[in-house]
């Protein structure tokens, strides 16, 4: 049974900075990719950024993020972060952890997901 545990959430003042974790035990994303997508009240769920494992690691972020996140990983340990710096309110979602266990197509397995809130 594949799962993704998500941690890391939680309640931070604009400006601040939060570090998730996704840790994924029963399936290997080591030949695909890792993610994190967010979901805030009311909109889509969006990319936030990715981890290409079966390219060596290249990263994707979404614009809105750029220069304020990092992801980071470990394909031997099936983990992925996400380190988040100067949040903004507009950052405030539920966060989720994905892979995929191919080099495309849609990511497959999604973890529960973690609340971050950003207050002004």
């Amino acid at each position: 049974q594949v799962q993704l545990v998500e941690s890391g959430g939680g309640l931070v003042q604009a400006g601040g900075s939060l570090r998730l974790s996704c840790a994924a035990s029963g399936r290997t994303f080591s030949s695909g990719a890792m993610g994190w997508f967010r979901q805030a009240p009311g909109k889509e769920r969006e990319i936030v950024a990715s981890i290409s494992w079966w390219n060596r690691g290249t990263t994707y972020y979404a614009d809105s993020v750029k220069g304020r996140f990092i992801i980071s990983g470990d394909n031997v340990k099936n983990t992925v972060y996400l380190q988040m710096n100067n949040l903004n309110p507009e950052d405030t979602a539920v966060y989720y952890c994905a892979g995929r266990r191919g080099t495309w197509g849609a990511y497959d397995s999604w973890g529960q997901g973690t609340q971050v809130t950003v207050s002004s």
